[in-house]
């Protein structure tokens, strides 16, 4: 469960916020992360960046206790670019999405490879998961 702390400054709870203390520990790990992306998010975040597919992404997004390859809060949809690690994380990754889900978010999950060797392929099912959104 999200921390209870995750109040925004108007006030009202927000369940994906981070609590201050752990977004003060994530941050930098965050910013490192942006700093250091894979060549499959680099490429797709040229795809994403300014809006180029009508909605505003954001890259490393701390989520509650976990860091997402990219988000669009306007429509509540992750977007993970899975490398050869994730070949052995698989069951963290499933509980990871479960709980990422269970806050309302849409996840789709896209292997480096996917994104290098057929990016449209790649775009295509975004706007797929961003056509119900007008």
């Amino acid at each position: 469960m999200p921390d209870q702390d995750c109040i925004n400054k108007t006030g009202v709870s927000v369940p994906w916020q981070s609590s201050p203390q752990l977004w003060e520990k994530l941050k930098p790990l965050a910013r490192q992360m942006r700093k250091e992306s894979t060549l499959a998010e680099k490429l797709l975040w040229q795809r994403l960046k300014n809006k180029h597919l009508g909605f505003k992404f954001r890259r490393q997004q701390v989520i509650d206790r976990f860091i997402v390859d990219f988000y669009c809060h306007e429509i509540k949809l992750v977007i993970e670019v899975d490398g050869e690690i994730h070949n052995y994380t698989q069951k963290e990754d499933a509980i990871r999405q479960e709980f990422l889900e269970s806050l309302g978010l849409q996840v789709i999950r896209f292997k480096n490879e996917d994104v290098l060797l057929n990016i449209e392929g790649v775009l295509e099912k975004i706007l797929v998961a961003i056509k119900p959104h007008p």
